[in-house]
């Protein structure tokens, strides 16, 4: 009886260790649980928090930025022409005057048309214009466009002849804009010498790729994804010196979008210049 007595009683002492242990390790894995949720909670939050402040930065410097175009060249005209309601002016430095103010007149109309833009761009609804287009004249029209714009050699921005006609399909003024862009940006960029090299080749028969390249100040590897962001500006001492709103390359890659087209980058970093590879499916009857 003694025997079965102290069997009971070590059993029941078991069971209750058992039972008291199994408590402990069911509080201290619920409290495991409890503080993995909210550390994920804490760093979500902290994520969340940094995503916002960088985009309110980035909204921050495109205000400044588009603040910046309008109020330029409208500060500039207006002094142009104070300057020629109250004096008497040469005829020769008037011409000059009339031809500064158009150009500051281009640049305003520039940034507008931009911001339009990047807003229309990001509507799905919109009707396309869609036509058939000869890559290589167009091409050769964007580049005459830009040497004009900066006043450059016909050697600044090189064509390279299509070796036969190859079209794409896509609305001409959309694809002339992603173009002027492309080169806009590659003039500003560059250094002191511009040279820019615009060349165009089929893929397998299905896709055409045209290569822009440059020899200017490059894009550090940790920014080649970001620079198609919507205002982002390249953190690059030589490329904050330079005028803009942050939305060309957004625009671009967008406008492209609409054609089933891509956008790639590649440089070797500061310094060593850049290319854009511009891919779009090519026109097919």
């Amino acid at each position: 009886m003694l025997g079965v007595s102290l069997i009971a009683l070590a059993i029941a002492l078991n069971v209750g260790w058992i039972l008291l242990n199994l408590q402990q390790i069911a509080l201290l894995v619920f409290g495991i649980i409890f503080f993995a949720l909210i550390i994920t909670g804490l760093v979500l939050n902290t994520t969340f928090l940094v995503r916002e402040i960088k985009k309110n930065e980035q909204q921050d410097a495109f205000l400044n930025a588009v603040t910046h175009e309008l109020k330029t060249p409208i500060a500039s005209i207006k002094l142009y022409l104070e300057t020629l309601k109250t004096r008497d002016v040469e005829e020769a430095k008037r011409k000059e005057f009339y031809d500064v103010m158009l150009a500051d007149s281009d640049r305003l109309l520039s940034t507008v048309e931009q911001v339009l833009l990047a807003s229309k761009s990001r509507e799905k609804s919109r009707e396309l214009n869609v036509s058939k287009i000869d890559v290589g004249k167009m091409l050769k029209e964007c580049a005459g466009l830009i040497r004009t714009r900066y006043k450059l050699e016909d050697e600044a921005i090189k064509v390279s002849e299509v070796q036969e006609e190859t079209y794409i399909s896509g609305d001409i003024n959309e694809l002339r804009t992603v173009f002027e862009n492309l080169l806009d940006n590659a003039v500003k960029y560059s250094k002191d010498k511009i040279d820019i090299a615009i060349k165009t080749r089929v893929r397998q028969a299905k896709l055409v790729e045209i290569h822009i390249k440059d020899k200017g100040i490059g894009i550090a590897e940790n920014e080649l994804k970001r620079i198609f962001k919507r205002f982002y500006r390249v953190p690059n001492d030589s490329a904050q010196t330079k005028k803009g709103t942050g939305l060309g390359l957004y625009i671009v890659r967008e406008l492209l979008k609409k054609y089933n087209g891509k956008i790639f980058v590649r440089s070797r970093g500061e310094g060593f210049g850049s290319t854009f590879i511009v891919r779009l499916p090519k026109f097919s009857d």
